[in-house]
Parts: C-alpha cells; sequence; structure tokens
C-alpha cells in the first residue's frame, strides 16, 4: 500500500523525475507488483501534489525504459518479463506459454469463409479460388493480450475447425479432431510494422507502437501445408528466440 509521498523540490532535481524514481523504487521492492495496475493519474497527481502532466511525464519516462506498459483503454501497468517465445519446428503457443508458468488462452475474434488468391494459393500449395477457412485469434499469457494472429486453412480439410478451437482454445487440438494429429514449422518470416487502429485494440496497445509480424506455414507429417499464419506480435511483450539448433 502507498503512501502520501514528499517531494524535494529544491533538489535541484526535476519534479517528474522525482516522481519517476520513486515509482521505479516502489516497483523494485515490490508495492506494485508485475503485472498490476499502477493507480490513476488523477490518483498520483493528488498522492505528490502536482499535477496530471507531471504525472503523465514520469510515467511516460518509465514506459520508455520498458518498466511500464500502457494499455490503451485499460489503464498503466507494471510491465512482465517478456515471454520467451521459441521458433522452431514445433512452435506450440499453449506449451511455450504452459512451460513458463503462465495462463495460455486464446479466442476467436472473427472468422469467414474465403477463396484462396495468389498469395494463399501459393501458401497452402492449392489451387486458385479453394475455399478456405480463416480465423482471426487473440492469444494471451495470464490475461495479456500477446498475438493477434490470422490463419487459413483448406476447408476440406478442416470443416469443424471454428467450432473446434472456439470449443478448445488449441489449434493443436482443433486440428487434432479432424484428423491431423502433429504437424511441423516449415518457415517463419518475421519483419516489424507499426500496430493498426484494430489491431491496437485488441492488445491494448497505443497507435504508433511497434508490432512483430510473423508470417508462418505449418505442414502435416506428409509435408502437405495445412496453415498458413500472418501474426502481429506486441514487440514489447515477447520476445522470440530462433532455435538454430533444431
Amino acid at each position: 500500500m502507498t503512501t502520501n509521498s514528499t517531494l524535494d523540490r529544491g533538489a535541484g532535481i526535476a519534479v517528474w523525475r522525482q516522481i519517476m524514481e520513486t515509482l521505479k523504487a516502489e516497483i523494485v521492492s515490490g508495492v506494485f507488483e508485475r503485472g498490476s495496475r499502477l493507480p490513476p493519474e488523477s490518483e498520483l497527481a493528488s498522492r505528490f501534489g502536482v499535477n496530471r502532466h507531471t504525472v503523465r511525464r514520469a510515467i511516460a519516462a518509465l514506459t520508455g525504459e520498458g518498466i511500464l506498459r500502457a494499455d490503451q483503454g485499460r489503464g498503466t501497468f507494471v510491465a512482465s518479463t517478456p515471454l520467451t517465445y521459441p521458433i522452431g519446428p514445433r512452435t506450440r503457443y499453449s506449451e511455450i506459454v504452459s512451460g513458463q508458468d503462465r495462463a495460455p488462452d486464446g479466442r476467436i475474434i472473427g472468422s469467414a469463409t474465403e477463396e484462396a488468391d495468389g498469395l494463399l494459393a501459393n501458401r497452402l500449395d492449392v489451387p486458385l479460388g479453394t475455399v478456405l477457412t480463416r480465423v482471426e485469434a487473440l492469444r494471451v499469457a495470464d490475461g495479456v493480450p500477446m498475438i493477434i494472429a490470422t490463419s487459413w486453412f483448406e476447408q476440406a480439410r478442416v470443416p469443424n475447425f471454428v467450432a473446434d478451437y472456439a470449443d478448445s482454445g488449441s489449434i493443436t487440438t482443433a486440428l487434432a479432431r479432424a484428423g491431423i494429429t502433429d504437424y511441423r514449422r516449415k518457415e517463419t518470416r518475421i519483419t516489424a510494422d507499426l500496430v493498426e487502429a484494430r489491431d491496437a485494440r485488441q492488445l491494448g496497445m497505443a497507435l504508433g507502437q511497434p508490432v512483430m509480424i510473423m508470417e508462418s506455414v505449418n505442414l502435416d507429417m506428409e509435408g502437405r501445408p495445412i496453415q498458413y499464419t500472418r501474426a502481429r506480435v506486441a514487440a514489447d511483450r515477447v520476445q522470440l528466440v530462433v532455435n538454430e539448433a533444431e
């Protein structure tokens, strides 16, 4: 529990910086736990006896250092340790998150049926016009949004995919119900971009923040493409690790 703080206004140190250092010390000491929400700016301004602009500058500095994380529409949070996301032949989101003692979850935020254009036909190795199932999912860890992934599947191979994924929250489980019991990653292409407005709302990010773009293709054990995904990854919450040894 925090208490009112007295700032040394004659110390020659800017007031906003004193607030920044006070909050940083409280985070390090555990007063504010990792992942917890910081009090509103108005409450902090009252506590320190300053205006909200001064508090906002201190928060911006801590956010720039990666100590705080601003989630649009949700507030300011103490940043958690980034999720380590290894990329290799067996990249499974639920297993990755669970292996770091975090709770994985995924939910569908959109789905549709569409015909394969040139790009999708090439990635999935199907003829142009093949009917595909497109699924957009939000993936979280400990309740924190991490990734928005748009995936395409040949509908004839996974006719009940949307319902199975909605029920299980797991792509691996949904594919297994369609008879695809194992699969491996063929390739992952990583680029960077600025978050788009719609993704920013879902990820709780401010416009202008960076996301990593992961484009990947998964194959069944016979080497046939089963999934093409374009994922947008919150760059300040996930650390991608390429497993070259695999």
